[in-house]
């Protein structure tokens, strides 16, 4: 079953503070890791430590240096929902003008 992409408004201020490159990069990995299959763990695809759920959304995709953070939703039909972008620096996640320990 293939999963419909979806940004929040949130993830799409985050995408725009993003350089073209990066944009592109991040939608490529996106539309490639979580179009099927969004909730099975791999090495850049993880569910969120439990300390940690309430962070920002249940699941993290790396890609290179970005960060994806998404809910998968099934019913009434099987959307990923990207809620925030942000960018991994040393040990520290940039979301937006926020920095969160990793």
């Amino acid at each position: 079953m293939a999963y419909a992409i979806r940004f929040s408004d949130e993830a799409e201020a985050d995408l725009a503070s993003l350089t073209a490159r990066r944009r592109a990069t991040l939608v490529d990995g996106v539309t490639r890791q979580l179009t099927h299959e969004p909730t099975v763990e791999t090495r850049n695809r993880k569910r969120m430590q439990e300390s940690k759920r309430g962070f920002v959304a249940p699941w993290e995709l790396r890609i290179g240096d970005l960060r994806v953070y998404y809910d998968v939703m099934t019913a009434p039909e099987a959307v990923v929902v990207i809620v925030a972008v942000g960018v991994k620096v040393r040990s520290r996640v940039r979301i937006g003008r926020r920095e969160f320990d990793s």
